[in-house]
């Protein structure tokens, strides 16, 4: 059953955040922006298609794990949990470990209002006796959960690696703020991407149908839609690199001439060869996820990953 008071995504005005983080971003030397402005309708859309490409290992390599190891999910987390799940998106991940755990509630957790109305929807169909909760919002902001779930232990799911979308410093601080919000008797099941090949990193970022460069240059649609830019979409070109010294992936947009636009009334230049940095992917070793976990207020209780060591999922208890 879906339960919200929400209303769509499409009929409140444009987050003021997103002008501020693009104005801000824009004005670095070196230009970056932060992802979460990628998944507006479209950019969710464009995501859910690379989750499927041959290239695109984590999504399929994770839900292969879910499908796995349900038994070990119920026997370490315990039924009668609510399930809080920060980014949720289209969900396509989370009915495998609802049928394991036989979850009290669901409360899926998206910036993009109108996508996460449409999955929460056919989640609630599909489990009719589980209430469904989804909550608009940015997770790494201030958030307050529903209060039909204050009495229940909850089970904080962060599938996908998303926790390495965040440099280290700010990635402690968000699990030390899903510790918060959470509570003592809270768990964490946490999907972690692993150093591998640096070939096969760099094609999981930049596929050959071209649908990553598609989502990264849908950042600059979006601003000229909302944020009243003028950027030229033909002046920027998709570039994913492999950074060692960091051990992260790095999306950026690169200019291919030398550039003039204006966003919200700003004028920005860039010279041809110059990126704005739009995404970080960090990649973890085995020893190096237990010290982000700990430093967060987490202490790692399980580990589940695929013969190859692709991926990892972690379950975690609060500290």
């Amino acid at each position: 059953m879906l339960l919200t008071d929400e209303a769509p995504a499409a009929r409140r005005a444009i987050d003021p955040a997103f002008r501020r983080d693009i104005i801000d971003g824009l004005s670095r030397a070196p230009k970056a922006t932060p992802p979460i402005w990628f998944y507006d309708r479209r950019g969710s859309e464009l995501f859910e298609r690379i989750t499927d490409l041959p290239e695109y290992y984590p999504t399929r390599t994770e839900t292969a794990l879910l499908q796995a190891h349900g038994q070990d999910f119920a026997k370490a987390v315990g039924e009668g949990r609510a399930v809080v799940e920060f980014g949720a998106g289209s969900a396509r991940k989370t009915p495998h470990l609802l049928r394991a755990i036989q979850p009290a509630a669901y409360v899926p957790i998206d910036i993009s209002g109108d996508f996460l109305h449409a999955s929460s929807a056919q989640l609630a169909s599909a489990f009719p006796d589980l209430p469904v909760l989804p909550l608009v919002g940015d997770f790494n902001g201030p958030l307050h959960l529903p209060t039909t779930i204050d009495t229940l232990p909850r089970l904080g799911f962060f599938p996908g690696s998303t926790i390495g979308n965040m440099e280290p410093d700010a990635a402690v601080d968000l699990l030390r703020a899903m510790r918060q919000l959470l509570g003592d008797a809270s768990m964490l099941l946490i999907g972690m991407d692993r150093i591998k090949d640096r070939q096969r990193l760099v094609a999981a970022y930049d596929d050959d149908a071209g649908v990553t460069a598609a989502f990264n240059l849908n950042l600059i649609a979006r601003i000229n839609r909302e944020l009243e830019g003028d950027l030229p979409i033909d002046g920027f070109v998709h570039r994913a690199l492999w950074n060692d010294d960091k051990a992260r992936i790095e999306m950026h947009l690169e200019a291919v001439r030398p550039l003039h636009f204006h966003v919200a009334g700003q004028c920005f230049r860039m010279a041809a060869g110059e990126t704005i940095h739009t995404e970080s992917s960090h990649k973890y070793g085995a020893r190096d996820e237990r010290l982000l976990l700990r430093a967060g207020g987490w202490e790692p209780v399980r580990e589940w990953t695929d013969p190859d060591g692709l991926f990892a999922l972690v379950l975690a208890k609060a500290g």
